[in-house]
């Protein structure tokens, strides 16, 4: 009976599609970064033997990332870890990062490396991804809070600008009331000479009569 296996080229595209999305993981997620350190330091090398599809992936850790490739590394005759599953196991391990579902994985290997493994893929997940886009796109929202010092600038900044604006508007203010004094003064002018000129009027036609009379 023939086992059930994925063509070597479209292993490798795949296995390229993950250790790019690894990769943006590891540059998004400290905590990622924090568990996959020490399997990174030690060059630890992961063979992941899947079940349905049967497929024999190696991971190695390194400072560059994870790097995925269907061989053991050169120089490498067998790897630190050995994990046997099936696909379906291993991605509800990455996808639920529940300690039951992981511990479920049947690992063999040196035991530290083993439990460093298991915390990796328990960091490990598309959670992390997401939520490390989402703090990218937000940006300034994710920024830490003004130190005493920067709020204490501001806030002498708006004292400032409050000064200028109270400054303008009393400025403004004066003016208004000399403009009021002028229009004041103008109407008071404007009535003296309407009076004085009904007066003359008045002077000048009883004049005109007298003169008529003799």
């Amino acid at each position: 009976m023939k086992r059930s296996t994925l063509s070597h080229s479209f292993l490798n595209i795949i296995l390229v599609f993950i250790e790019s999305a690894l990769t943006l993981l590891l540059r998004l997620d400290p905590e990622l970064r924090k568990a996959a350190y020490p399997l990174a330091k030690q060059g630890t090398v992961v063979a992941l033997r899947l079940y349905l599809p049967h497929v024999e992936v190696f991971a190695t850790f390194s400072t560059k990332g994870v790097l995925l490739d269907s061989n053991l590394p050169i120089g490498r005759s067998e790897p630190d870890v050995v994990i046997n599953a099936y696909s379906l196991q291993v991605i509800n391990a990455i996808t639920t990062h529940d300690s039951e579902t992981t511990e479920k994985l049947q690992m063999r290997g040196e035991s530290v490396q083993v439990q460093l493994v298991k915390q990796f893929i328990m960091q490990l997940g598309l959670g992390s991804l997401i939520q490390g886009l989402i703090k990218k796109i937000k940006g300034g929202k994710g920024k830490s809070k003004p130190t005493e010092a920067e709020m204490a600038d501001k806030k002498e900044s708006y004292k400032l600008r409050i000064k200028e604006q109270q400054t303008q508007i009393n400025t403004l203010t004066i003016k208004n009331r000399e403009l009021e004094t002028t229009v004041k003064e103008l109407q008071s002018k404007q009535k003296t000479f309407m009076i004085v000129t009904v007066v003359a009027l008045v002077v000048m036609v009883g004049s005109i009569i007298t003169l008529l009379m003799n």
